[in-house]
Formats: C-alpha cells, structure tokens, sequence
C-alpha cells in the first residue's frame, strides 16, 4: 500500500473494487481544492474520466457524466461516466472532503490502461494513487 494516502481510505477504496459483474481498478486523485473550489474539483473529476474513457478504449466526446440527481442510489458526490450510445458504464467516482481538500475516488474497468491512466492524471498535475483488487500486486 503506498505510504502517500491514509490506510483506511486505500482498504475502503480496494472494497469498491471486490468481485462484481466486472474487473474493477481505481485510483485516488488528491487534489488540493477546499470546499470553496468545487467548480475547479469537479473540472478534476472529469478531466481525470476523460482519461480513463480514452484508455478503455472510448472517445472522451462520446462519454457522459451522470450525477444521478433522480436516481436514490447516488450520493451527491457520486458520479458516473457513460456512454452515450448506449449509456454503458465507462469509471465512477465519489468525491470525498478529507483534512479540508477533496480526494476524487474513481474505479473503472481492469481492462483499461491502468498505468497509463495513472500517469496522464499525473501530467495534469495531480498526486494520484492507483489501486487494485486485493488479489492483486500494484
């Protein structure tokens, strides 16, 4: 487990990711906006789907964010990408005030470039740390 996040929120993240109907990776983006920049942390939060869209093998331009504002089972911080031909799940996040800046916790299908996702939300100047199934070695 890398020593740059707390311990509990890499485990609650690596819980997301536990057997489903899909190989789940993620990664956990630290940004350092405060509550008072949420415009600026939701730019984040998409920016980073839009990588994580272009390494599953989707054009960015084709995906969608859905907030699930009629939908029970979302929180206000919880936010999907989906296609929009199909409205396919692309990655989902959920963006978590800690120690007074958000973290952006986003999950996505194994089968995209894990490393690669990575290391673009890295070049937009983000600290990011990726996870993975705890069957599995980072």
């Amino acid at each position: 487990m890398p020593d740059s996040i707390d311990d509990d929120l890499y485990r609650r993240t690596q819980a997301l990711l536990e057997p489903g109907e899909i190989e789940l990776n993620g990664a956990i983006v630290h940004t350092d906006y405060g509550s008072d920049a949420e415009v600026k942390m939701m730019q984040a939060t998409i920016d980073a789907g839009d990588v994580i869209a272009a390494a599953a093998g989707h054009d960015p331009a084709d995906c969608y964010v859905y907030s699930g504002n009629d939908d029970t089972d979302f929180s206000s911080n919880q936010h999907q990408g989906r296609t929009l031909e199909d409205e396919a799940f692309v990655w989902e996040c959920q963006q978590l005030l800690r120690e007074g800046t958000f973290d952006v916790v986003l999950y996505y299908e194994a089968t995209a470039d894990h490393e690669a996702i990575l290391e673009e939300i890295r070049e937009m100047g983000h600290e990011v740390t990726g996870v993975v199934p705890d069957n599995q070695v980072e």
